[in-house]
């Protein structure tokens, strides 16, 4: 149906429309609710996240399709435990049936390269060079794909409808909408919260995150503005506390030059080589990754004076070895690429003390040819890169920031997407799905588990769950 059709009430509203909300309104429609879709973007192609994705599904970089049992383990591994029980279990049984889901609505997959978690991407996958290009690609298709399959179930979807208010009643919820600046009024039974966390408003991001969201770089689309968290909160939902994020390390040039986010990222230079900041200290544990990395230069007193410190030869072999490679597409799109003789001129060139930084990249090197990196500050671990050693002229550096995706912290659901209130109980009617949602991600380990699986189970979950529940009543 057109988005001129909205009226009075529906069994289900759905408030936003990414992957979560759109996977949430058709298996609910699916299984007989009247839904619609309530999107604040006006365009016929909104921007969102999903939209931009890289269409990645993993779960914390292995294949989704792994039994149940395994992905527990590494939801479990990934987190260090931090995750809500609930959540993980939903998560790792039932993703492989999602994903099949997803396959019957016509969403197809490729195997795009040799590593595991390459096993299942959205096809057609992204462009393999940097800078945003996401019009035909696989998030696209797939939200495309999907708004056709509600619009086939005689569901709706309505463009440029912000929702601003949400009361309960004894009927179910009403629902304030300022619709092309308009408001209006709709009224459901159930909701589902799906509009993506807080990464696009500063004042939350403040709050939460940083004391600098203005050193952050969007490699989103930026419109996830925590709507849903505030609504839910106002209706007495529990909301898990994070300041974590899930994002990757970006030149600090991408602030001011759209060619170099949300690709390529500075992961990998990063992790082969060292990260300091302005006193040429070494701050976090760079083998952790990219996700680690950037909260750390987040977290930082002054996130701009982050650099990546790296020799000729990781710039020549890790450098290169990225589907989207640092090397040469930094240097390509203009990206200020830092390169001396020696560690001294390096120093000067950027401004540092050379003392201090030949200190920091020589215990650094003395460290790793010994085999003890655990005696750095702050101890430095394998977990996702290989450290190389730091020797060969010509040494090199970059500028970096920290590019942040969706946040981790939000609505407090259970395993089944049900909003819960603060003492633990399901407020009856309100469902929460994707970025929104808090209790999977984050903790001190800042576990990344993968954005796309979580937000293709949880708005399933919250589609079904929905349907079974209103149907009953």
């Amino acid at each position: 149906m057109s988005d001129a059709t909205l009226a009075g009430r529906v069994d289900l509203a759905v408030i936003g429309g990414g992957i979560a909300g759109m996977i949430a309104a058709n298996r609910a429609a699916e299984m007989g609710l009247r839904t619609a879709v309530l999107e604040k973007g006006a365009e016929d192609r909104y921007l969102c996240n999903s939209r931009f994705t890289g269409g990645v599904f993993h779960v914390a970089f292995h294949n989704p399709m792994r039994p149940a049992a395994d992905l527990r383990r590494i939801i479990d591994a990934a987190t260090e435990g931090a995750a809500d029980p609930a959540m993980a279990e939903a998560l790792a049984t039932h993703l492989a049936p999602t994903i099949r889901w997803l396959q019957s609505e016509g969403i197809r997959f490729i195997k795009a390269g040799p590593a595991e978690w390459q096993d299942f991407i959205l096809s057609p996958p992204q462009y393999p060079r940097a800078g945003l290009h996401w019009p035909g690609r696989g998030g696209d298709v797939l939200l495309r794909t999907l708004e056709q399959r509600l619009l086939e179930r005689g569901g709706r979807r309505v463009r440029g409808c912000r929702v601003v208010g949400l009361a309960r009643d004894e009927d179910g919820f009403a629902l304030d909408l300022l619709r092309d600046g308009r408001p209006s009024t709709l009224a459901a039974p159930a909701v589902v919260i799906a509009d993506g966390g807080f990464q696009g408003n500063p004042a939350m991001l403040e709050a939460h995150v940083t004391k600098n969201p203005q050193a952050l770089r969007q490699r989103g689309a930026g419109t996830g503005c925590g709507d849903g968290f505030r609504l839910a909160s106002a209706i007495g939902a529990a909301v898990v506390p994070s300041g974590q994020f899930y994002g990757h390390v970006l030149s600090r040039d991408s602030l001011r030059n759209d060619k170099l986010w949300p690709y390529p990222w500075i992961d990998d230079l990063a992790g082969a080589g060292i990260v300091v900041d302005g006193a040429a200290r070494r701050f976090a544990d760079e083998g952790r990754g990219g996700v680690v990395l950037a909260n750390a230069i987040a977290r930082l007193a002054d996130p701009s004076t982050a650099i990546a410190i790296f020799d000729d030869a990781i710039w020549r072999g890790v450098g290169t070895d990225m589907l989207i490679p640092a090397n040469p597409l930094l240097e390509v799109h203009g990206c200020e690429i830092h390169a001396a003789g020696t560690v001294d001129a390096l120093a000067a060139s950027l401004g540092l003390d050379p003392v201090a930084l030949r200190e920091t990249v020589d215990l650094y090197n003395g460290a790793l040819a010994a085999g003890r990196l655990d005696t750095l500050v702050p101890p430095r671990e394998q977990r996702r890169f290989a450290s190389k050693p730091i020797v060969s002229p010509p040494f090199r550096a970059v500028r970096v920031c920290a590019g942040i995706t969706y946040t981790m912290g939000g609505i407090a659901i259970d395993g089944a997407s049900r909003v819960l209130d603060t003492q633990r109980q399901p407020i009856r009617g309100l469902y929460a799905a994707g970025a929104t949602t808090g209790g999977l991600e984050g903790g001190e380990a800042v576990g990344y588990v993968g954005g796309l699986t979580k937000s293709a189970v949880t708005g399933f979950l919250a589609g079904e769950t929905a349907a079974k529940e209103t149907i009953r009543s």
